[in-house]
């Protein structure tokens, strides 16, 4: 049987980030240095898989979508819903949205990567990726172009091992500038993919799910219902809005790939800009 599970986290992404700072290096570090120089708050994180239970804990079942009736007592969401039929019409609205805000605290190797990023479906996607707390990437892709700026933290990070001249030089350099890398690169291929939504997406596998119905709780204010669900390796704890549209809120993951993500801001413009000209550095013309 196919199990249908959370969507995991990209791998890859960061490492193309912490590519794009290794290339940065080894480009200009011969040169001389010249020019001018989320968490989100889960309540119910308490993943304990086998729960079948379809009780309302009074943390707010109320949802409003059965204000026509006179009863005193209203309606429990998704009362007539297996788990699976939850999984399954939650995962359909997602893929149908425009965009969304990813902030996520996931492993990447013997790393932690903390992403807060904004993308959509036609491959915009503009936010932060760090990881292990040494430094910050911004990144924003408007088009076929990415912008990518590092601040010192991070170039020092990714330039240990690099004689010091060459990683200062750097560091004075592109410390807080954009670098501009053309989306068809060969290096750049992880990250078009990262920021395209309908990739992204495609995490989402299709299958059958065995997810189990838990308490109800709240998400950053959201009301939500819980969904408990494991691959065998990783248990999964799922939070799926039970007001409006049933969007997937937060995935807490448990096991082989521990993590948390958060969607947030489903269906609203994605903020990536092109920065100005004067705050650019492009490496195809240092290079050449």
């Amino acid at each position: 049987m196919t199990v249908t599970t959370a969507p995991r986290f990209r791998r890859g992404a960061f490492a193309a980030v912490c590519a794009a700072a290794v290339l940065t290096l080894a480009a200009c570090g011969a040169s001389d240095a010249k020019g001018s120089g989320g968490s989100n708050t889960d309540t119910g994180t308490g993943a304990s898989t086998g729960s079948g239970s379809n009780t309302d804990t009074g943390t707010g079942a109320s949802t409003g979508s059965d204000s026509g009736k006179n009863s005193s007592k209203k309606a429990e969401p998704f009362a007539d819903l297996s788990g699976p039929e939850i999984v399954k019409k939650s995962f359909a609205v997602v893929r149908a949205a425009s965009s969304l805000t990813l902030k996520a605290d996931t492993k990447e190797g013997t790393g932690t990567v903390l992403t807060d990023m904004a993308l959509d479906k036609k491959g915009n996607c503009a936010g932060t990726m760090s990881m292990n707390g040494e430094g910050t990437a911004t990144l924003s892709k408007v088009g076929a172009t990415v912008y990518m700026k590092f601040d010192e933290e991070m170039l020092r990070a990714q330039g240990k091992g690099q004689p010091k001249e060459e990683t200062d030089a750097v560091v004075k350099m592109l410390a807080d500038r954009w670098v501009k890398t053309d989306g068809k690169a060969p290096d750049a291929k992880d990250l078009m993919e990262f920021c395209d939504l309908d990739d992204f997406l495609a995490e989402f596998e299709n299958g059958d799910s065995v997810a189990r119905k838990g308490p109800l709780t709240t998400v950053d204010g959201q009301q939500a219902i819980t969904l408990y669900e494991t691959d065998g390796t990783s248990d999964y704890t799922m939070y799926v809005a039970t007001e409006g549209k049933p969007y997937l809120l937060k995935v807490v993951v448990k096991g082989k790939d521990a993590g948390t993500m958060a969607f947030t801001d489903y269906n609203k413009p994605v903020p990536a800009k092109v920065p100005a000209d004067k705050d650019i550095v492009d490496l195809d013309n240092l290079t050449n």
